[in-house]
């Protein structure tokens, strides 16, 4: 088995069809999701989560009927079902039913969790290069939630990043100011500091990114959030990005140049993994 979906009180194993063609967020794509991982025996943080699906659904209208505990527990049900070695990314999701609204409906809400085996990325590396698309301004699109609708504007910055000869794009806010990659939240050292693009509300600011600098400054780095220009990313003695589906990867190439792995980098996978072993909700 390799993918296993919760809907409507039953487990469907496949790609089972659970939305229709007049569902409200099939016509105007006001459907929200999460993302969480399972691997080792624990799913780290997968209570922060659960709690961001409910509000992103929120956010965008719907009204969720689970609560935090429903949606773990769920999670951890469906887990135990799969062999303890396989890696897995967990997947809440809410939609709008049936109606021609043009805003999600609160009592038409639906809801179901699918995991499927995804094994994690191994840390190689990836390289990265400026996108020539931006993330949208809080009052150009719903950025406050986890919204399928946003991540078209990821998979053209992707796409366009492919085309160059590179595999992700930095992606720049309506300001002009990095806001992330394009699939992940970014890091930088320069001269031993650690530096992120300050949340402003054009981006996730992920779940595994505060993680991260909840850790390291407790391991005693100073890591800054900020307002960052490209070129200081461009410069960085290091380069990282932070995420749920991958975790912790070092960035090997930022437009023509050539990068390591560094100790940072290399330290905030250990304290990651570290945290999530220890930590994280055991199965």
């Amino acid at each position: 088995m390799d993918q296993l979906t919760y809907h409507d009180g039953g487990f469907h194993e496949g790609n089972p069809m659970v939305m229709g063609p007049l569902d409200q967020s099939f016509w105007f794509a006001t459907m929200v999701f999460d993302g969480a991982r399972a691997f080792d025996g624990v799913m780290p943080d997968i209570e922060r989560h659960c709690g961001r699906c409910l509000n992103s659904a929120r956010v965008m209208g719907m009204e969720p009927a689970e609560t935090v505990e429903d949606l773990v527990g769920l999670a951890a049900d469906m887990a135990r079902r799969f062999p303890r070695d396989r890696h897995l990314y967990i997947r809440p999701t809410y939609w709008s039913g049936e109606s021609d609204s043009l805003w999600a409906v609160a009592d038409l809400t639906r809801f179901l969790m699918v995991l499927e085996v995804a094994p994690m990325e191994k840390p190689t590396g990836f390289s990265a290069c400026l996108s020539g698309l931006r993330r949208p301004a809080p009052d150009m699109a719903p950025t406050l939630a986890k919204a399928a609708c946003l991540y078209p504007n990821s998979g053209a910055a992707v796409r366009e990043a492919r085309r160059r000869g590179f595999d992700n794009g930095v992606m720049l806010d309506h300001e002009g100011h990095v806001a992330e990659f394009a699939t992940a939240n970014l890091f930088f050292t320069k001269d031993g500091q650690v530096h992120t693009p300050a949340a402003n509300g054009t981006f996730l600011a992920g779940i595994t990114r505060k993680r991260a600098i909840w850790l390291l400054r407790d391991a005693g780095y100073d890591v800054v959030e900020r307002a960052v220009a490209y070129d200081e990313v461009a410069a960085a003695d290091e380069i990282f990005s932070t995420g749920n589906y991958s975790k912790v990867l070092p960035v090997t190439r930022i437009d023509g140049r050539e990068l390591q792995p560094g100790p940072v980098y290399r330290r905030a996978r250990e304290l990651y993994f570290d945290f999530a072993r220890d930590e994280g909700f055991r199965l």
